[in-house]
Parts: C-alpha cells; sequence; structure tokens
C-alpha cells in the first residue's frame, strides 16, 4: 500500500537574504502555510536564512499561533529552555528511538501544533517519524473494530514514575518538581489532585502517578477522527523506575494486551514515513492530525522546539488510586 502523502514542502524562492526578510515572508505567507497544513497535516519550510534559536522563535511568533511553554507543560522528556518558547527536543541519548505519538497526549493538556527547527543535522540518522493518525484509525478500525468501540467508552490511563531529579539517560526522565513546577512534596500533591492524578510516593523520592481517564480519538475540524493517545509511545516508556507492560491502561482498569499494542505498532510504523531534516529546515505540525517520532542517530543532531497554543483535553472520569509499592 502507498504510504500517505505526510507532509508540503515549501522551498524558498525569494530573494530572502536574512532571518529578518524570512520572518516578515513567513507573516505575509502565514494564512496561505496554515491553508496548506489543514490539508497535508505537516508543512516544511526548507532553504529559508534562518540560523538559530532566536531565529527560529521570531518565526514561531510570525505564525501567531499562541504558545505554550515547556515549563507550563507535563512533558515527561528532560529539555533544555533556549528563549521564553524555544527549548531542545527530547535529550534522550541518540542510539534511542522515539516511539511515534502526539505530544502531550498523555495529560490534560497539549499543544494544538508543534514547530520543529533543525539547528544541526545529524551525522547519519536522526529523521523525524511522521504518521497521519486520521487515516491510521481508519485501518486500525478495520481489523479491531471492538477495541476502538471500547476506546470510544472508556478512553485510556497513563501510569509512570517520575524520579526526584532529571534523569536525562531516560526519554521520560524529567524530574517531578519540574514536570509540576514545584519543590516540594505537599506542592506536587496539590497540584497532582488539581489536576485529577493519583499518585504514591516510592523510595528515592520516586512518585508513581496515574492521569486521569483521558479520550483516545479526537474529531478534526473537517469530521474525521484522528488515533489521538500514546498507545504506541508507551511501549518504549522503559528505564530503571518504570516497566511499558504497566504504562497503560482502558479506563475501566482492563489492560491493552501486549499483542494488540505491538500489532498496532507495527500498523503505525508501516504507515510512517521519515522527515531527513536538513540545517535550517523548520517544520510545522498539526498535533492532532499527525504522530511524530525520533530515529536514533550518529553525531551531533539539534533540534529545536516549540508549542502553539495549548488545548485542553476534558478528562472522562479522575485516576483510579496509585497502588503503593
Amino acid at each position: 500500500m502507498p504510504k500517505v502523502i505526510f507532509h508540503d514542502v515549501i522551498k524558498s524562492h525569494e530573494n530572502l537574504s536574512d532571518p529578518t526578510a524570512a520572518v516578515d515572508w513567513i507573516r505575509r505567507e502565514r494564512a496561505s502555510i496554515l491553508d496548506r497544513l489543514a490539508h497535508a497535516g505537516v508543512v516544511l519550510l526548507r532553504g529559508f536564512p534562518l540560523e538559530n534559536a532566536e531565529d527560529f522563535d521570531s518565526a514561531v511568533v510570525a505564525f501567531n499561533l499562541g504558545r505554550f511553554s515547556y515549563h507550563e507543560s507535563l512533558s515527561n522528556a528532560v529539555r533544555k529552555d533556549l528563549t521564553d518558547r524555544v527549548f531542545t527536543a527530547n535529550e534522550a541519548p541518540p542510539e534511542a528511538t522515539i516511539r511515534l505519538h502526539h505530544e502531550l497526549a498523555q495529560t490534560p493538556a497539549h499543544p494544538r501544533h508543534l514547530f520543529f527547527f533543525c539547528e544541526r543535522a545529524a551525522g547519519h540518522g536522526g529523521a523525524t517519524a511522521l504518521c497521519r493518525s486520521d487515516d491510521l484509525l481508519d485501518r486500525i478500525e478495520n481489523r479491531h473494530p471492538d477495541f476502538i468501540r471500547d476506546l470510544v467508552t472508556h478512553g485510556l490511563t497513563y501510569h509512570h514514575v517520575m524520579p526526584g531529579k532529571d534523569d536525562p539517560t531516560s526519554s521520560m526522565g524529567r524530574s517531578w518538581r519540574s514536570t509540576l513546577s514545584v519543590e516540594n512534596r505537599d506542592a506536587a500533591e496539590e497540584k497532582l489532585t488539581t489536576l485529577g492524578y493519583s499518585f504514591s510516593w516510592r523510595a528515592e523520592e520516586d512518585l508513581a502517578v496515574s492521569s486521569p481517564c483521558l479520550p483516545a480519538l479526537l474529531t478534526l475540524e473537517d469530521g474525521r477522527r484522528s488515533f489521538f493517545n500514546q498507545l504506541v509511545a508507551t511501549r518504549s516508556w522503559r528505564d530503571s523506575r518504570n516497566d511499558p507492560d504497566d504504562a497503560l491502561k482502558l479506563g475501566d482498569g482492563r489492560p491493552v494486551s501486549i499483542q494488540l499494542r505491538d500489532e498496532i505498532a507495527e500498523l503505525t510504523e508501516s504507515h510512517a514515513a521519515d522527515l531527513e531534516w536538513q540545517r535550517g529546515d523548520l517544520a510545522l505540525l498539526d498535533n492532532h492530525r499527525v504522530q511524530h517520532g525520533r530515529r536514533p542517530f550518529d553525531g551531533r543532531r539539534r533540534v529545536l522546539v516549540a508549542f502553539g497554543a495549548r488545548a485542553p483535553t476534558t478528562p472522562l472520569t479522575p485516576a483510579a488510586p496509585v497502588p503503593a509499592s
């Protein structure tokens, strides 16, 4: 089966001599770019004179799609802030594969749009994998209609353990202090309760949390539905604190079988295509329609990220209690 076209490439064809000219061009062409995004899911700007985090920041502002900072988010990933809106992509070791996912679909708030900027391409590998989740849902539903009905009715809950301090060796190693923007246990418990999470404390100041029951599908503006969740990503939620087998359940408490999760992961991968980065590339992604991931790489790859406006997710039910360990 041929792969679905997953992105629209806009190459610089004007005499844009510097970042200011490029940003002005984006501001003028914003409506046209967003129209192309609505059809493609991802738009890639290539060959524009953008060099660094500051240029990227200015370009993101020109799109006028709002701002949701890393500091405000409940991202599991360890990242480094570079400006008020720009930060590094997941700082997980280069040999790690980051599986396809919708950004922050495992939390009550996610960015509506994502921006990526390639400051330095990898020596080898390091592509960003992309998958259209509206088309993917059609394929999953054809094979597993009962499971899709369960997702509609019950949603999903996500379970993971956060360390007391950032763990840069893990793709989900952000500390609970950083994730929750708190300094102590009392403040962490108060915030988690407000967000509808359940939790329990573990050894070494680790904190186990369970999300409220979150929707696993979204209805898009064009009426199509998207497989908007972290089912595939949870298969790699493994480190010294976490086991992917324990990371995901239906909202009624039933586990999602490993066999089914592996089959959906294979379907997702077969439906994906790679974006091979070139220095200076800027990509705008519709987070509701398109999943993304990262291939392993060699060299000193540096891809930067910014989030568009926060899009709240309405939980279906609060989280069930987390058992003590």
